[in-house]
């Protein structure tokens, strides 16, 4: 142990605590505000779907204290615990070559990371979602999900994790920018094969058929200047009773999806205003923004690496005898979230100011009181609570919260 230790244990310890304090406080405030509706959802939300959706919002809170607490004793075990100077040495041993043992190092801790993850994610699924009806999986979906995942994670991750193990290795101190710019070159080529080649592996995607809402959706993109390579219908409920829609892709191959159960949900209008929202995400930029916005992060984050590879107390500080290029990289990816998890706020609120301003979009461009009536939709039947604690949405919220985001429409309609 070093003062690096201590300093990452007080790190964790804090952050820790404020999450599981801003937890609690969004239990109590919805718990306290279960038993009456709010004045703005009165005439369009009945007590019964307020109620599940507080009880829903409550029964995920207690499975997320428990994970939170899970992922911090595997992060210090993992850590300070031994368990990756042990993956390195074992690996160092059996492998001559440092990048193919350092392949092996991540790819064994990401794999017993995962591990660790599937209990509470099975409880998420098999009874909490089915508890409240959401879950439309089985235990063979869930399962083949979880090795189709694994594997396109070894097919895709390990050939890329091994050439940034060898530029690492290879270009000298500047690595850290050829790192970056490949990441780069790797994220966009993902996000541009996404709608065609990996998500096809997981859903169905039919092409809309022709009728009166397709014909809608098409003049809201003429209206719009937006083209994209398709309008499809994503079998979503062969999974989960939750709906939504959203834009895949860059460049030529964009795709715009609906979940089949948002389809039948939502009203032709409804969902033209729906879409004019998520248009409005693109006509403000705000997809080129948040990638800007990852690329310098991402751009700061490596040079800090670069500065603490090279640092002997950070190894040490970890929980491990010997530095090399693989395990910095993989503590560096361990541990920098709990020193970046009081930036969590500064990037939900750009996130809400955007769900503005594209919901402004969609009020001019749609009818601002059908995407009221889809938004309230939306709320109830994926038990979305009305009622979130102020100070836990302002950390954790990418969307504004309900009351608040729909007043900001209604001073649109």
């Amino acid at each position: 142990m070093n003062t690096f230790t201590f300093i990452f244990l007080c790190t964790v310890a804090l952050s820790f605590a404020v999450h599981y304090w801003l937890a609690q406080r969004q239990a109590n405030y919805v718990a306290e505000h279960r038993s009456a509706v709010p004045d703005a959802f009165k005439n369009t939300v009945s007590l019964e779907a307020h109620q599940k959706a507080a009880d829903y919002t409550l029964e995920k809170g207690k499975l997320g204290k428990i994970d939170s607490i899970i992922s911090l004793i595997a992060l210090l075990l993992f850590t300070l615990g031994g368990i990756v100077n042990a993956i390195f040495n074992y690996w160092s041993a059996e492998i001559s070559s440092p990048i193919f043992a350092g392949v092996a190092a991540i790819a064994t801790t990401s794999l017993l990371m995962m591990l660790v993850d599937i209990p509470t994610s099975v409880y998420q699924t098999f009874v909490i979602e089915e508890k409240f009806g959401f879950n439309k999986s089985t235990v063979a979906q869930f399962s083949k999900d979880h090795l189709l995942q694994l594997g396109l994670s070894a097919a895709i991750g390990l050939p890329l994790l091994a050439l940034i193990l060898w530029v690492m290795d290879g270009v000298g101190s500047s690595w850290w920018i050829w790192v970056w710019a490949i990441m780069m070159g790797f994220s966009l080529l993902i996000s541009w094969l996404f709608p065609t080649v990996i998500a096809p592996l997981f859903n169905k995607f039919t092409p809309m058929e022709e009728g009166s809402l397709k014909n809608r959706i098409q003049g809201l993109l003429e209206r719009c200047g937006f083209s994209s390579q398709g309008i499809f219908i994503m079998d979503g409920s062969k999974r989960s009773g939750h709906g939504n829609a959203y834009f895949t892709g860059l460049g030529n191959n964009k795709r715009i999806v609906f979940y089949d159960n948002l389809v039948n949900s939502l009203d032709d209008e409804e969902l033209e205003a729906v879409l004019a929202h998520e248009l409005g995400h693109f006509k403000r930029k705000h997809v080129i923004k948040m990638l800007l916005a990852s690329a310098i992060m991402s751009l700061i984050s490596l040079a800090i690496l670069g500065w603490l590879i090279n640092k002997p107390w950070f190894f040490n500080g970890l929980g491990v005898d010997h530095g090399s290029n693989a395990v910095a990289l993989l503590l560096f990816m361990l541990v920098s979230s709990s020193f970046t998890f009081f930036m969590q706020p500064i990037s939900a609120y750009f996130q809400r100011k955007f769900e503005f301003e594209a919901d402004d979009f969609a009020a001019a461009n749609a009818k601002a009181s059908k995407m009221i009536s889809g938004l309230v939709k939306l709320y109830e039947e994926n038990a979305s609570t009305l009622t979130p604690d102020p100070l836990y949405s302002a950390f954790h919220y990418s969307h504004p919260p309900a009351a608040i985001r729909i007043a900001h429409l209604e001073a649109k309609a």
